[in-house]
């Protein structure tokens, strides 16, 4: 199986998950060397994931891996689940090996490591600040506690009560014409500390399935909030998922499962 015979490995994991068919869906596929990036694109909007991962080894020496994720329609610039599915097929294959680190292109270099029977993923802490946007809470709908934004283009709705966030009807159509940007909604949680919903239609995913990178945000938001730096989290989409959110300085370290669903060949 070669990539000069246009061949690919490919998985399908399901992250942030403890069985099947539950947490986040993404491909990750291993390569020996970069492809264009239209057929990267291609490649992403033919899987019709929330993100396919492409990783290869880092010849710059800065990481063990090089890694990029596409969604449908776009490169994006950090994923958070699809890093986790990635570091759980390698590890997977290394059965002596702890860490593994990837160098990305716009988020730094991101570790990953085992953490027990579970997976610790360090990404960058990505704290918003108050921002009134009035327009973003007559597209998503109910009555917000506050909003806060960051630069990397998250937007943090806040609301009341978990029973809020899990009752909005967004207009995704609306929100897709303001571009890549990410609807963080959120409140206290009901079995865990907080629950969240993430809505991100300007990339081609109405409602994300668990999104580590809206995590990276919700971490120092509501590490700040309880007061701790440590708290459980629940993103409640149709399949749902768990995330162990934990502030570390200026990083975000979330944990959780992966699961190997699928593995075979792509054929260019």
């Amino acid at each position: 199986m070669t990539q000069e015979n246009g061949i690919l490995r490919y998985y399908h994991v399901d992250a942030f998950a403890e069985r099947p068919f539950t947490g986040n869906q993404a491909a990750v596929m291993p390569l020996e060397s970069w492809l264009d990036d239209a057929v990267l694109q291609a490649i992403g909007e033919e899987n019709n994931f929330a993100e396919t991962a492409f990783y290869l080894p880092d010849a710059t020496g800065e990481a063990d891996y090089e890694l990029r994720w596409f969604t449908p329609t776009v490169e994006i610039a950090l994923c958070g689940h699809a890093t986790l599915a990635s570091g759980h097929i390698i590890l997977s294959q290394i059965p002596d090996k702890d860490k593994v680190t990837f160098r990305t292109r716009k988020a730094g270099v991101l570790t990953m490591t085992r953490d027990g029977d579970s997976y610790a993923l360090a990404l960058p802490a990505y704290p918003p600040s108050p921002k009134e946007r009035p327009d973003i809470a007559a597209l998503i709908g109910g009555t917000p506690v506050e909003t806060q934004f960051h630069e990397g283009r998250y937007n943090v709705i806040r609301y009341e009560t978990a029973d809020d966030v899990l009752a909005l009807k967004p207009d995704m159509k609306a929100l897709a014409a303001l571009g890549n940007e990410q609807f963080i909604c959120t409140a206290p949680g009901k079995d865990t500390d907080v629950l969240s919903r993430v809505f991100v239609p300007g990339a081609g995913v109405d409602e994300d399935s668990v999104t580590g990178s809206a995590h990276a945000v919700l971490t120092p938001y509501w590490a700040k909030q309880l007061g701790r730096d440590s708290f459980t989290a629940y993103q409640a989409s149709g399949r749902g998922g768990n995330v162990d959110c934990r502030l570390d300085g200026e990083t975000a370290w979330l944990g959780g499962k992966c699961v190997t669903v699928v593995e075979g060949q792509f054929r260019l």
